[in-house]
């Protein structure tokens, strides 16, 4: 008698990968056509080493780690890159009249049988990770060794216009293997640094930017001009910065990238901006926000009026939390106006004014046509000077709910950079509602996690804190992770809510001392906080968090 395989979930359960509750649902929201598998990653209830391992015993089919693993690149001949792309399988081995080859879905028989009528091999399907095989395909099929020579006979004045835009021109595809590189391994920026005798290709992964490859300082002439005409900037402009936006398909998703140039002393530098438009958070319930923090921060945003400041540095996440709010209030009832720079994610529903200075359409000259819209909800980019700033005050004061950031260390220091620009105390006392400030720490990858004992140091952080802590977690590094430890990044807050009290400080000009005991006596959860109960957790490490948020 044949043995019944058993269900993916019910060996899910068993394994206590996850509970009976995620198991439900995902299967109450996952797809018609959608596996269980996938709509359980999507959920990230867990992770694709671990559905791996699962249907390794389901399937009865091994599977391979592709990090490292020693391909026969012979056999990349075999399989052209659209179907290995398309299909998410790679061929890894012959031996005799069987072909090896990884696949995320081994049991696709359609696939394998394409393959061993095109191939005219036995197919022998191995499992391996979705994000391991695309790696593998972007490292492997893109090696162009003859890139260099073909670049070696021309020289920087000599680019005729269609070697930078014919789809087959070396120049063109390079290029496209580095944006194509940089969306597989989720890179947020691609930097193009020239130095003295090369370019270097840095991807910042994780928050951490880390050199993918190096070119001769003879290519960077027709890189440059090559971004420049995809993003539709002045090819002919060196002296001064531009900035410009690409709109692309990236393996067959939509791929939003912002361009920066730079003129240094060793030519332009550009920085890529890379917004994946299909990995955009707009749930408001997965930004990380603990509990507490959460509920303070959906009744800010369920008041009818007031100013709400999103504040952190460059790359702290501002803008998910931004658009993951507006997407939580987005109804048919109300009015939502955004002025922003430059407009990052298009939401249905919502009205969104991109800032052109050039025309004289600044936030502060948008945000005054837009009080005359009759709007409900109005999001500002970025306060970024006093008139903007008033302006805001005076729409919150009016019965409008504004929602804007501002670049400042912490919560408190908001109200001080208000004021500094020149805002009224007293405006500033009773426009603002609430501010949250944010930052991104890494995840640790949880294929290799392990559990530590604390040092000495980190027991001394925690109990300054009022906390304890038995044990940390820390990856060990493994081929999902790169070897980093971490895979993935997540957000600490602090969320401010202004009572009467303060109002009052504010009002009087009193120190800000005086405005942080009284943070405190609300049970504020500081940045340095939040992120301690996030090493807790098992979620994040001590070194992570003091790398954006000091300890007092």
């Amino acid at each position: 008698m044949k043995p019944t395989r058993k269900r993916l979930g019910d060996l899910l359960l068993e394994a206590g990968l996850i509970t009976e509750d995620q198991l439900q649902s995902a299967l109450k929201d996952k797809k018609p056509n959608q596996k269980l598998g996938d709509a359980l990653l999507k959920k990230g209830f867990i992770t694709e080493q671990q559905l791996i391992e699962v249907l390794e015993l389901q399937l009865g089919i091994p599977h391979v780690s592709l990090y490292r693993y020693p391909f026969d690149t012979n056999l990349f001949n075999l399989v052209p890159k659209e179907t290995a792309k398309r299909n998410l399988l790679i061929p890894i081995k012959k031996q005799d009249d069987k072909l090896y080859v990884a696949m995320a879905d081994p049991i696709d028989f359609f696939a394998i049988e394409d393959l061993r009528l095109s191939t005219g091999f036995q197919i022998e399907p191995v499992l391996a990770s979705k994000d391991d095989i695309l790696r593998a395909i972007s490292k492997y099929y893109d090696i162009e060794d003859g890139f260099e020579e073909m670049f070696a006979d021309q020289s920087a004045e000599d680019n005729r216009e269609e070697d930078i835009t014919h789809e087959d021109s070396p120049v063109v595809r390079l290029v496209n293997q580095i944006l194509s590189n940089a969306v597989t391994l989720r890179a947020s920026d691609i930097h193009l640094d020239p130095q003295e005798t090369k370019i270097l290709v840095r991807y910042r992964i994780d928050g951490v930017l880390r050199t993918e490859r190096v070119l001769p300082k003879r290519m960077q002439s027709v890189i440059t001009a090559r971004i420049k005409i995809m993003s539709n900037l002045n090819i002919t402009e060196h002296r001064i910065p531009q900035d410009g936006r690409i709109k692309v398909n990236i393996d067959f998703r939509p791929i939003d990238i912002r361009v920066s140039t730079l003129p240094t002393v060793y030519g332009e530098k550009i920085v890529l901006r890379i917004l994946d438009l299909s990995t955009a958070i707009i749930d408001i319930n997965r930004l990380g926000f603990n509990k507490l923090n959460l509920q303070r921060y959906q009744s800010l945003i369920e008041k009818p009026n007031g100013i709400i400041l999103i504040t952190g540095p460059t790359g702290s996440g501002k803008s998910s939390t931004l658009y993951a709010t507006l997407n939580h209030l987005n109804s048919e009832e109300v009015n939502i106006i955004t002025i922003e720079d430059p407009v990052e994610y298009q939401i249905e529903g919502v009205n969104q004014i991109q800032v052109n200075p050039n025309v004289g359409m600044t936030f502060a000259a948008g945000l005054r046509s837009i009080l005359r819209q009759d709007p409900n909800i109005i999001m500002v980019g970025e306060i970024r000077d006093k008139e903007t700033a008033e302006i805001a005050v005076r729409a919150s004061l009016t019965g409008h709910l504004v929602l804007s950031t501002l670049h400042t260390n912490d919560s408190l220091g908001s109200v001080t950079r208000l004021i500094d620009m020149g805002v009224e105390p007293f405006l500033v006392a009773s426009s603002v509602s609430g501010i949250v400030a944010q930052r991104l720490v890494r995840r640790v990858c949880r294929d290799c996690a392990e559990e530590h004992e604390p040092t000495k140091r980190e027991k001394e952080i925690f109990a300054k804190r009022g906390l304890t802590i038995d044990r940390i977690v820390r990856g060990r590094g493994c081929s999902s992770c790169h070897m980093t430890g971490y895979r993935g990044r997540m957000a600490i807050q602090e969320v401010l809510v202004l009572d009467d009290e303060m109002r009052r400080v504010i009002m009087d000009s009193e120190s800000f001392t005086k405005l942080r005991s009284l943070a405190i006596r609300n049970k504020t959860i500081f940045l340095i906080d939040d992120g301690l109960l996030k090493i807790k957790k098992g979620l994040t490490t001590t070194e992570e968090v003091l790398r954006v948020a000091l300890p007092d």
